[in-house]
């Protein structure tokens, strides 16, 4: 390891207590998407202890933050990716505590050896993974027009894993409304619950034209109030996933066809509402294999991924179509222990997780100096990325 990832290390380890308590808190105090305020405010706070400037509420959202620190003129800006939203019901089952505290921690580290390089750092913190697209509300608000570079971990069981990609995602919010009767005459009402279930059922008639990697699982959010009463208002919600956003918009498109269909069947009035689209996600590979070859350097083996298997989704990918980007996987648990089950919220503030805070702070630093020391690797990365992201995205 070198002098001064030596030097940025010692510092993590100097403040490594603040560090775990602050995970350890974010941890007891769960806040769902865009209700963050006792979260960001812990941050925040932690920040401004050690002199840096916050700015709250950046990107048109009150729990969202930067704090930036400039080293010798020129150079590019490296952003470090802080989520601390958590799950309805079950706290933090993502680990999103140790993702903010990883992130303040490399800041933090960066912080105290960025004289020595030419460029910029920032922590941004980012509201509504969990649901709400917080990074693509801040990327369309302009809070990335900046940074060149995008750096973040995220805890998960089994295998730690880098380079790991993502699929597009959305959901579809479907409400039906018919008119409510006596269930003793029903041909008097129309019927919004059959709408529903029609529409589940043509969902299911279509799947074997889905892609390989399309997924729709759905659930009833409102079916009625009484077995004696002809639902006069119906309401469904659907999950979708797919290989990229340009797959996924299809099958949003077979889903307003199913409705569409339920609609002709039954009588019933839909209204259809799609969430904003997490983007599949474009992990950078020289910048992964740099945050790997620190993390072993810290006693921590990362793999690559089965690219067989089907992973779920982070509005990172919104941002790993614009910049280039990492959102490297470090284990806390052992496999078999999934991630959004209370199991693994637990695991979240363990002595091993409280461990991988630490490390991963100082490999992300690590890595921020890599790239701000390196205009050769910074080219390497650009090219990457270049060659990559689809054309088709360039001017969406």
């Amino acid at each position: 390891m070198d002098v001064v990832k030596m030097r940025l290390s010692s510092t993590i380890d100097e403040y490594s207590e603040q560090l775990i308590r602050l995970s350890h808190d974010i941890h007891a105090n769960p806040e769902i998407a865009f209700t963050e305020y006792k979260s960001s405010k812990l941050i925040t706070d932690f920040l401004e202890s050690f002199g840096f400037d916050v700015k709250l509420g950046v990107g048109g959202l009150d729990t969202a933050f930067v704090a930036s620190k400039e080293g010798m003129s020129g150079g590019p800006h490296v952003a470090f990716l802080a989520e601390y939203d958590s799950l309805p019901g079950i706290g933090h089952a993502c680990g999103h505590n140790i993702i903010a505290t990883s992130a303040v921690g490399a800041f933090i580290g960066m912080s105290s050896v960025l004289n020595d390089f030419c460029g910029k750092i920032s922590i941004i913190g980012t509201p509504a993974e969990e649901g709400g697209c917080g990074k693509g509300i801040l990327l369309e608000n302009g809070v990335f027009d900046d940074v060149n570079f995008a750096l973040m971990m995220h805890p998960s069981s089994g295998k730690s894993l880098i380079n790991r990609g993502g699929r597009a995602a959305t959901h579809v919010h479907i409400k039906f409304h018919g008119r409510a009767t006596h269930s003793s005459n029903p041909g008097k009402g129309v019927n919004a619950l059959s709408a529903v279930i029609s529409t589940f059922n043509h969902i299911d008639l279509m799947r074997p034209t889905f892609e390989m990697q399309d997924n729709v699982n759905g659930i009833i959010t409102e079916g009625g109030k009484a077995a004696n009463v002809i639902p006069g208002e119906a309401a469904c919600e659907f999950s979708l996933r797919a290989r990229t956003m340009l797959d996924l918009e299809k099958l949003v498109e077979k889903i307003k066809t199913a409705v569409r269909s339920a609609e002709a069947l039954t009588g019933a009035c839909a209204e259809v509402l799609v969430d904003r689209i997490y983007a599949e996600r474009y992990p950078n590979l020289p910048m992964c294999e740099a945050f790997k070859a620190n993390m072993k350097a810290l006693g921590e083996e990362m793999e690559y991924p089965d690219p067989h298997m089907l992973y779920g989704s982070s509005d990172l990918g919104n941002v790993s179509i614009k910049i280039p980007a990492i959102h490297d996987y470090l284990a806390i648990a052992p496999e078999g222990v999934n991630s959004h089950h209370p199991d693994f919220e637990k695991a979240a503030c363990s002595q091993r997780a409280d461990e991988i805070c630490i490390k991963a702070a100082k490999g992300l630093a690590m890595t921020a100096v890599d790239v701000l020391g390196n205009p050769e690797f910074q080219s390497k990365i650009i090219e990457y990325h270049r060659k990559q992201v689809p054309e088709e995205y360039r001017n969406r």
